[in-house]
């Protein structure tokens, strides 16, 4: 699977602390009073400029097991929940140091999940276990062709179990009860700030929007080393192949974690000024960071560009037609350059979409159609080339030799229309939903505080 189906159904809005390890800020000692408020500031706790550790602790003896407020959490939770984590970005194992970073960060996503299981149970909105089986069996539809046994046994087989991602659905559950009761009802939007910014849409027409995903983790002064290395050991797993998405629905201190870091269309001008410097130079596909910001630091991918309320022409529908040649086995390489060179030479030939067949015929090729693709949708190697055909034209061919060889001959086009308004309701539910985000960090902050955690 070119997506792993664990991409999809890895979507915890729980956020993550990441390896918050203590470093002592050195306080600048000065005659001066103003010196003294400025190390205050960089130094709350006072730390001395020399520190002695009285007791160091073995990481090999320590166990990566916790009890939050009296729940335990295992060892075997943490050894499932990785399993899933790797089998979403389709790795088959990290080096020790890398896997005993991951184990941490899965240890206090844990420590979050419990906390707003918890929380919910407390003021009365537990998630039943009816909630729990229906969504799971919502995942085993879309995935395993209605078939829960089968994604049982897919869990099983990964080294996880349904126990773990039912566990992780009952969180999700539980912080959306949380966020509905204790956040939500308290965000304001007026109508003049959604007036405003339609506004600020209409005089920006033309103007480049970057489609980001992000993966959030906060960071203070003290801990800023250690998430920066952390951040730079996740971004090291996404390009030797693990998925963004994954990494960010179960990592990032963001809520758009839900969406697997997804910031939808933004313009530079929205995004803090380190995230819009870096973003302006990104190519699509192209990944970054980490990005120092306020509060912390920021993975990103660029996964897309357009122009605002401005038409793409990648949104342009095409008719095809696919015709393909395959190769007998064992062929050589000059016998299949010869059998390429006459089936280039055929397609040729055709004049229009209604000769495919009879040419196709004389190559012994097949012909596939199909009359509803937008360009987007197609491969990004082949979209430029198909944005600079004439109806009747074909691409030149490509393939390989365990694939075939193939041309998309275009019969259509419809060119998109020039790109909607964004509405009243879908504005105000975009600014809604950035609030919601940042009070919901700040309600994840209050349980972690109020908690009472123990580590074996």
């Amino acid at each position: 699977m070119t997506d792993s189906i664990f991409s999809k159904i890895l979507s915890t809005t729980a956020a993550l602390a990441m390896a918050l390890l203590p470093v002592a800020a050195q306080a600048q000692q000065t005659a001066q009073q103003g010196g003294q408020e400025a190390g205050a500031a960089t130094n709350p706790f006072g730390f001395p400029a020399d520190i002695v550790m009285f007791e160091q602790q073995d990481p090999n003896v320590r166990t990566a097991t916790a009890k939050v407020n009296g729940a335990v959490i295992t060892g075997t939770d943490i050894n499932q929940r990785v399993a899933l984590v790797l089998a979403a970005s389709e790795r088959d194992g990290l080096p020790p140091e890398e896997m005993n970073a991951l184990r941490m960060q899965v240890l206090r996503n844990l420590i979050d999940e419990t906390l707003q299981i918890q929380a919910a149970a407390a003021q009365d909105m537990a998630v039943s276990q009816e909630q729990v089986e229906q969504r799971y069996e919502a995942l085993a539809r879309q995935n395993f062709s209605q078939n829960p046994a089968q994604m049982d046994a897919y869990l099983i087989g990964v080294g996880s179990s349904p126990a773990a991602l039912k566990r992780q659905i009952e969180g999700e559950l539980a912080w959306n009860n949380l966020l509905r009761r204790n956040v939500a009802p308290f965000i304001n939007v007026s109508s003049e700030e959604v007036n405003d910014t339609m506004e600020r849409l209409k005089t920006s027409r033309g103007q480049e929007e970057y489609r980001i995903a992000e993966i959030y983790l906060s960071a203070t002064p003290e801990t800023s080393e250690a998430v920066s290395q952390n951040a730079a050991r996740i971004i090291g797993q996404i390009r030797e192949g693990g998925s963004f998405q994954a990494y960010a629905r179960q990592f990032s201190e963001s809520t758009t974690a839900a969406v697997g870091g997804d910031l939808g269309f933004v313009r530079l001008a929205t995004l803090p000024e380190e995230m819009a410097e870096v973003a302006r130079d990104l190519q699509p596909g192209q990944i970054v960071g980490p990005v120092p910001i306020p509060g912390g630091f920021v993975i990103m991918l660029l996964l897309d560009k357009r122009q605002v309320l401005t038409a793409d022409p990648r949104d342009a529908t095409l008719s095809l037609k696919q015709i393909a040649i395959d190769f007998p086995e064992g062929i050589t390489q000059d016998q299949a350059a010869a059998k390429v060179e006459e089936f280039a030479n055929a397609v040729g030939t055709i004049r229009g979409c209604g000769d495919a067949a009879r040419v196709a015929q004389t190559v012994n090729a097949t012909v596939v159609d199909n009359n509803a693709i937008a360009v987007r949708d197609l491969p990004e190697q082949l979209q430029g080339s198909l944005l600079q055909l004439q109806v009747g034209q074909s691409t030149p061919p490509f393939g390989s030799l365990e694939d075939g060889v193939r041309v998309l001959l275009l019969c259509g086009r419809d060119d998109p229309q020039m790109a909607n308004e964004p509405d009243f309701d879908q504005i105000m539910d975009r600014i809604e939903q950035e609030r919601i985000s940042k009070r919901a960090q700040r309600f994840l902050r209050d349980l972690r505080t109020d908690a009472l955690i123990e580590y074996n």
